[in-house]
């Protein structure tokens, strides 16, 4: 049997920046892979209703929803209606990020306050409206895609990303906390350095990098890893299975960390 049969798991951030495979969307598609009916929302709606097709084609049952995850009237209405069709919620996945590459000199007010509504209030947001659900319906599973960068420098200032992820990781850990006595299990998946579309548009990093190009990027990341390279999309969605699934059930509170060996060394 497949691991999430006849589960009914929200993707939030299940489109990709740019064109390709982004963690959410490596998600949503091992998601449907593992039996489940997945819900894939972003503020894309044009990219959620490709990973909709996608999943489609491997004869996956998925749904594409247009949400803004900083608004709450949204959220809650998503909700509502993915308990009106299915009856239930069985796992959240939070997989919306975002960064401006600066420390605190060099930051806008306005790109710290969208940073961390998007990576910190959005995840607040769909905690808040998921888990009365999970109560009642006696337990499910919630999986917050956080990063590295909220434990450990990450080689280039990103003073907003950093701080958002790691109000992400404590807000992770006091929220299973809360919850293990209703069987609602919270775990983080911390990514290190991938190589994703979000990564290769992000505005600025090449420059951190001092790179001339992607590919020069591309490889000074690869250079910075114990293993030799940046991980895929991929290895983040089989964490998140993992968490998302009955392998874990007696799993909460923890901080999955996947990045080939780059938090055991020095920056």
């Amino acid at each position: 049997m497949r691991e999430l049969t006849g589960k009914v798991a929200l993707v939030v951030g299940a489109g990709c920046a740019g064109e390709g495979m982004g963690n959410g969307r490596a998600t949503a598609l091992t998601f449907a892979r593992e039996g489940a009916t997945v819900i894939c929302a972003d503020v894309d709606h044009a990219s959620a209703r490709e990973t909709v097709r996608l999943i489609g084609a491997e004869d996956g049952a998925a749904y594409a929803a247009e949400l803004d995850v900083t608004k709450e009237p949204q959220v809650r209405a998503l909700v509502e209606a993915i308990i009106e069709e299915h009856g239930r919620i069985d796992v959240l996945d939070n997989n919306v990020g975002t960064g401006t590459v600066g420390g605190v000199t060099d930051l806008d007010e306005a790109d710290w306050d969208r940073v961390l509504a998007v990576n910190v209030k959005g995840a607040f947001l769909t905690m808040k409206h998921v888990i009365p659900r999970m109560v009642e319906q006696g337990g499910g599973s919630i999986v917050n895609i956080s990063s590295i960068a909220g434990i450990r420098w990450n080689g280039v200032p990103y003073a907003n990303y950093y701080a958002s992820k790691a109000a992400l990781n404590h807000l992770t850990r006091m929220t299973a906390r809360e919850f293990a006595p209703h069987r609602v299990r919270v775990n983080a998946v911390l990514p290190g350095l991938m190589k994703t579309p979000m990564v290769a548009l992000a505005s600025g990093l090449a420059d951190a990098y001092d790179s001339p190009s992607t590919e020069a990027m591309w490889a000074k990341r690869d250079a910075q890893v114990p293993m030799g390279h940046m991980g895929t999309p991929w290895d983040v969605a089989e964490a998140a299975l993992f968490l998302a699934g009955d392998r874990s059930k007696y799993i909460t509170g923890i901080e999955l960390v996947v990045d080939g060996g780059i938090s055991l060394g020095a920056a």
